[in-house]
């Protein structure tokens, strides 16, 4: 998940050094051939989170909906699908934005933006983990397939959201929660109250952490008429935050309790209840480096979430 941001400014130039990159050659990325480098970075495989946080809501789903043993095969997929479908987002977004990326410091250097990658080949890379994501819809029964192919109106559309609304972060829990109905539907079978609870909570949970992820741009937004949660929530995005992840634990909650009415199996929701609070406490909103931590910190949110639903879904 790297939403794209837009707009330039002196003043960002002039802190760019004080700004995390969106491209970054590190890792298995820098070792690549120049030739390919560009391609893997316009898809973000050198910043795995984006995929991680597209990825936890289907596994959570899988396994509240008690497939995690029985199922893994279908985790495995899932994990594979949201490797290749962020990787798809992430070049469709920097083809949508090239020309406003080119403005920012923190962007300038992605591949479409900077020149690496030509518009052509931007277009070709795209098709080619498009044919990734068909292969894992596949490997699903008709009712999941149906649910993950409705999916790509919203994902088209995302990128203009951040044009005519100031809540695009709604809009990105949409579809990076997605994998959660699709998840549900192919382990239990349909889309039951439990899948929508829990595809209602990680909406709430992409809205917060997407928030503390825009801290970084809210200048360089606001001087270009760029809109996004973190500028509406203004000198209170704190406590903004902090709503949006007590209603997502909060539907989760309910989406547990639908699989196992037990106030026993709401204690498995404490350790990232405790984790997301330690992310509102300590969040410092005009510290950039800090709101980027904990922006990525949510993917062991992710796997405490995950381990709270398989040990509710798991038959006893």
């Amino acid at each position: 998940m790297d939403p794209p941001r837009a707009g330039g400014n002196a003043t960002a130039q002039t802190k760019s050094a004080q700004v995390t990159p969106d491209s970054q050659h590190r890792g298995l990325v820098a070792l690549l051939p120049r030739s390919l480098r560009g391609f893997a970075l316009l898809a973000r495989f050198d910043r795995p989170i984006g995929w991680w946080l597209l990825f936890w809501p289907g596994a959570w789903a899988v396994a509240l909906a008690g497939g995690a043993v029985e199922r893994w095969d279908l985790i495995l997929w899932l994990l594979v699908g949201a490797i290749a479908m962020r990787g798809a987002g992430c070049v469709y977004n920097d083809i949508i934005d090239r020309d406003l990326d080119a403005s920012v410091a923190r962007t300038r250097n992605r591949p479409l933006a900077s020149g690496a990658v030509s518009m052509r080949a931007a277009w070709v890379w795209l098709l080619l983990l498009c044919l990734i994501g068909l292969v894992v819809l596949v490997q699903l029964h008709l009712p999941a397939a149906i649910v993950s192919v409705a999916a790509i109106l919203p994902v088209a559309a995302y990128p203009f959201m951040k044009r005519i609304t100031w809540w695009p972060q709604v809009w990105l829990g949409l579809v990076f929660s997605w994998a959660a109905l699709v998840g549900w539907t192919e382990t239990w079978g349909w889309l039951s109250v439990g899948g929508v609870l829990l595809y209602a909570g990680s909406i709430f949970w992409v809205v917060g952490y997407d928030t503390i992820y825009a801290l970084q741009d809210r200048e360089d937004d606001a001087l270009v008429g760029i809109r996004s949660s973190a500028l509406r929530m203004g000198r209170h995005v704190r406590g903004g935050v902090g709503v949006c992840y007590a209603l997502a634990v909060a539907l989760w909650a309910a989406a547990l309790w639908q699989v196992r009415a037990d106030s026993l199996a709401l204690a498995a929701l404490l350790p990232v209840a405790g984790h997301l609070a330690w992310q509102v406490a300590t969040l410092t909103p005009d510290d950039g480096a800090g709101a980027l931590a904990r922006f990525r910190s949510n993917r062991f949110a992710g796997v405490l979430m995950f381990l709270a639903c398989v040990v509710v879904g798991t038959p006893l």
